[in-house]
């Protein structure tokens, strides 16, 4: 009778052994749904409307606009890089990576590489057509990520990407704490009383640029609560200066590391935002790639512009 009752009770213990294996929270269960996941196909739609799919989990992966390394890094999958472009400075782990050139990337380089993924852009898609079909041509699968100029057409990539990569479930979460900062940045700007006028300069004299409508920093500006100066206009846009100081903006920012050469501009002495010396610089880099800190880039703005409202 004993030896029956010592074999009831391990039959019984091996029984609930495997029922807390199966339970939903147990780390081994988590862990082989994940390597399952890992090995799914999965098929997204990439910015020229192809159908692009992954059999498994690329273990490496060549992008080649620095807004796709720094998605690719904040969703962990550093170590999976293994080739950027000559303009990649974010994080600075990038600065280890291959190099494959520039806007004319080296295709020879690439294909070395043995990339599972390429990560190109929509902006190049057609002057570099040449090169990402032999890309294609040798069995690397080609992603295009969209070109936008909306905040959650951002949200969007970086959902794409993670499902591609098999890490929905962060790109889940930073996509959830971006639009969490910039609904904080939105009440905060609630308090503010007297909208001001605002004039971003991308590029300075004597080929002057700003941003119109359609731009991230029209959005951003519009997200503080500010008016863009040229808001009237679309796109990047080449400015005419008696545009600008008919505008008479409250602040001026650059964004290309100089904005102390406006101060001196002839002609715009008495501009509201030279006249009180309202005239700041935020990194280009914060208010033009299509990636995670592009909340960033809207804080930057919104502490150069309300100062007494975002800076507490």
């Amino acid at each position: 009778m004993k030896r029956i009752s010592l074999l009831l009770m391990l039959m019984l213990s091996v029984l609930f052994t495997a029922a807390c294996g199966s339970e939903p929270g147990n780390q081994n269960s988590g862990q082989g749904t994940e390597e399952k996941a890992a090995e799914e196909s999965v098929s997204v739609k990439d910015a020229l409307g192809a159908e692009i799919t992954l059999e498994s989990r690329p273990e490496k992966i060549v992008t080649l606009i620095p807004s796709n390394t720094e998605i690719l890094f904040e969703l962990g999958l550093g170590e999976e890089v293994v080739g950027v472009t000559d303009f990649d400075n974010y994080p600075e782990e990038a600065a280890e990576k291959e190099k494959i050139g520039g806007i004319e990337f080296n295709v020879e380089k690439i294909i070395s590489l043995d990339p599972d993924l390429v990560l190109a852009h929509e902006s190049t898609a057609v002057s570099a057509k040449e090169g990402l079909d032999q890309l294609r041509d040798a069995g690397i699968t080609v992603y295009v990520v969209r070109d936008t100029q909306k905040i959650n057409e951002v949200y969007t990539i970086i959902e794409n990407i993670g499902k591609l990569t098999r890490t929905k479930g962060d790109a889940d979460k930073l996509v959830a704490s971006m639009k969490k900062d910039l609904d904080e940045l939105k009440s905060k700007a609630g308090e503010i009383k007297e909208k001001k006028k605002v004039y971003v300069e991308v590029a300075p004299a004597p080929d002057i640029y700003s941003t119109g409508n359609n731009t991230f920093i029209n959005e951003m500006l519009e997200l503080i609560n500010a008016e863009n100066a040229m808001k009237d206009q679309e796109g990047w846009i080449a400015v005419n200066q008696e545009e600008v100081i008919s505008a008479n903006p409250d602040v001026i920012i650059t964004t290309y590391g100089d904005h102390e050469q406006v101060l001196s501009r002839d002609g715009w002495q008495d501009v509201n935002a030279v006249k009180n010396e309202q005239v700041y610089d935020v990194n280009t880099d914060l208010v033009t790639r299509t990636g995670p800190r592009l909340v960033e880039g809207v804080e930057e703005i919104a502490k150069s512009v309300y100062p007494e409202i975002f800076k507490e």
